[in-house]
């Protein structure tokens, strides 16, 4: 038979059948364990708790409070600025995510309900010297048969001749230039719809990318206001619509991608696609016949500011007519020429004879000017005149500007510089100040451009045009 065990107020005591047999029974004791007062565990377990648990909680009422203040110590960096969109974002370099952080601006706006309120001035009584701007074509000129002085001038910009390019320098009431567009067969043709959608634009941000180029960044930060009076217009090649095309950013049957108007431009007059770009960034005159003001941005550059905000905080509130972003780098055409060659953006040969050109005309060598340094007045933005050098830089990534018969003057006689010269516009740029001395001419700082737009850096390399002179 199988043994049984009972168990009585905890003695055990087993019977088996051999006991029974015998008469015997075996008693054995369990004693049990001791597991000592219940008091003293409970100190051991609050003693560990509080050895370990109280740093943490001082660490994270620390970690509170300091977060706690640093909000309510630090000063709000509220913006008009809508959040950029996941597409956009993704694009920016770490540089300019650091950028749309908070910063000092150096440009003081309108808050955003005067903003969205603002409008247009009055156009007012022109009083300057320049009321009119006549511009040479073959309609007008019959085309001399001496040979231009410059390989680069064609159908598209006429042939100044060096006695023509100084006789535009010459300020008077009625003043007869060249300024590209001289001849229909010239090149930079767009259709009759873009044409007529660029006739009603009286404010204009402008861009470009021939050549495949850069990619198109949307602009941010601008009012509804501002959308409904602003024309955003980008102006490509077939070749970098194609490259836009291939990354899925096609033209919409609106011509529009997200806020711009895409303006197909054929046949280009120059191989050299940076000359093709200085046409809408610096006769935008001509292509916007009724506009009053235009904002160049290159395409490097997201534009992320309200465009009436900008031209009045660079323009109206001052009284200016041009606004540009100055050199951070450099004062001196001369240095400017220096490094030009030594980043290979052109040759030695072709820069020396823009040098000495400017030199034949005056230029001084140095920053300083018969023994002083070299300074003419000019208004600004801040004050009602600045003494400015004669050799003064801009950097030109983005370009402020109305369209009054003087600033399209001072316009028209830079792009024929850069025809006439080198392709880089920061070296005609201080010529062309020192020759007019125009009123209303405000160079703003570098920390005003990194507010008025987020930079990129050029993504890829244009490619050049192969055709044949006109």
């Amino acid at each position: 038979m199988p043994s049984s065990s009972s168990l009585i107020q905890g003695i055990s005591i087993s019977v088996s059948d051999d006991d029974e047999v015998t008469g015997k029974v075996r008693v054995r004791v369990r004693r049990k364990r001791s597991r000592g007062p219940a008091s003293a565990r409970r100190r051991r377990f609050l003693f560990r708790t509080v050895r370990l648990g109280v740093p943490l909680l001082l660490a994270a009422l620390s970690v509170s409070l300091l977060l706690y203040e640093s909000y309510h110590i630090t000063p709000s960096h509220s913006s008009t600025l809508p959040p950029p969109s996941f597409a956009d974002f993704r694009h920016l370099s770490r540089a300019a995510r650091a950028a749309d952080g908070p910063r000092k601006s150096c440009l003081k706006f309108l808050d955003p309900e005067k903003l969205q309120n603002l409008e247009l001035p009055e156009i007012p009584e022109t009083n300057m010297t320049v009321k009119e701007v006549v511009y040479r074509s073959s309609l007008l000129h019959i085309k001399d048969d001496v040979l231009s002085e410059s390989s680069r001038f064609n159908s598209f910009t006429g042939y100044q001749t060096l006695t023509e390019r100084e006789e535009s320098f010459k300020i008077k009431e009625s003043v007869t230039v060249h300024c590209g567009f001289y001849d229909e067969s010239g090149g930079f043709r767009v259709s009759s719809v873009d044409k007529e959608y660029m006739r009603y634009c009286e404010v204009v941000v402008a861009t470009c990318a021939f050549g495949g180029g850069d990619d198109l960044h949307q602009p941010i930060g601008m009012t509804e206001n501002a959308i409904r009076k602003v024309c955003y217009v980008a102006f490509w090649d077939e070749v970098t619509q194609g490259a836009q095309e291939e990354e899925g950013n096609k033209i919409g049957e609106d011509n529009m991608i997200g806020l711009w108007r895409i303006i197909i431009v054929k046949d280009l007059p120059f191989s050299d696609q940076r000359l093709n770009g200085k046409i809408p960034k610096l006769i935008s005159h001509r292509l916007f016949p009724m506009a009053r003001y235009s904002i160049w941005v290159d395409s490097k550059s997201q534009f992320r500011r309200d465009p009436l905000g900008v031209l009045e905080a660079l323009l109206w509130r001052s009284n200016s007519s041009l606004a540009l972003s100055e050199h951070g780098a450099r004062s001196s055409l001369y240095d400017e020429a220096k490094a030009i060659v030594k980043k290979h953006k052109a040759t030695p040969e072709e820069v020396e004879v823009q040098l000495d050109q400017y030199r034949q005309d005056g230029i001084p060598d140095e920053k300083r000017f018969n023994g002083k340094k070299g300074v003419f007045l000019i208004s600004t933005l801040t004050d009602p005149i600045l003494l400015l050098p004669f050799t003064a830089l801009a950097e030109a990534s983005v370009i402020v500007r109305d369209h009054a018969p003087s600033t399209n003057l001072f316009m028209c006689l830079w792009f024929n510089e850069v025809v006439r010269f080198t392709s880089r516009d920061q070296l005609s740029f201080p010529y062309v100040l020192r020759r007019l001395r125009p009123p209303g001419v405000h160079l703003f700082p570098v920390c005003a451009r990194k507010d008025l737009v987020n930079s990129f850096g050029h993504r890829r390399k244009v490619k050049p045009l192969v055709k044949d002179a006109r």
